[in-house]
């Protein structure tokens, strides 16, 4: 695969991309992989590129700006 952008894969490829940045998602003993997964869902649904949340998360934290609430490792939605 060359390129991860929605336009170029399926939801599929989408998945596998996610899980194998992050990690074994569900052997995560203290569940902080979880919760990434759950933020890079509208990349694997194919509603928002994968930059697109990584600046975004970025851009919050650097700022300060106020961002959804934090529980454990996840964000509340």
């Amino acid at each position: 695969m060359n390129s991860i952008l929605i336009k170029d894969t399926t939801r599929e490829e989408r998945e596998r991309i996610v899980a194998e940045s992050i990690g074994n998602i569900n052997g995560s003993c203290d569940g902080c992989s979880a919760g990434l997964a759950d933020m890079y869902q509208d990349y694997i649904d194919g509603k928002k590129e994968i930059r697109d949340i990584n600046m975004a998360f970025r851009t919050q934290f650097v700022s300060g700006m106020e961002g959804p609430d934090k529980v454990e490792c996840g964000y509340k939605q």
